[in-house]
């Protein structure tokens, strides 16, 4: 039953972790929509804080032992290939 426990707050801890790399995509999406440039310190500010907040965010669950080193890199991974594959669209606008 203990093994257990450790897999489901495992997959909770990378859901939760994986929610928020959609929310931060989502968040880009809108920003690059509606309010700035790519090229707007804004815009850079905005990523830069929330790419390192969501980077903290993993480095603490690998030191818990809730999501293994190589997932989060990956996740972080994907969600920057995403968001350059975003930014690339929204220049060629």
């Amino acid at each position: 039953m203990a093994s257990e426990m450790k897999i489901d707050h495992r997959e909770k801890a990378y859901q939760l972790l994986k929610a928020d790399a959609e929310k931060i995509l989502k968040l880009i999406k809108v920003q690059m929509d509606n309010l700035t440039m790519p090229q707007c310190p804004l815009y850079e500010e905005v990523l830069d804080t929330q790419m390192f907040g969501l980077s903290r965010e993993i480095e603490f669950a690998v030191r818990l032992g809730l999501v293994d080193e190589t997932d989060g890199k990956t996740l972080m991974d994907s969600l920057e290939r995403e968001l350059s594959a975003l930014h690339e669209a929204s220049t060629k606008k």
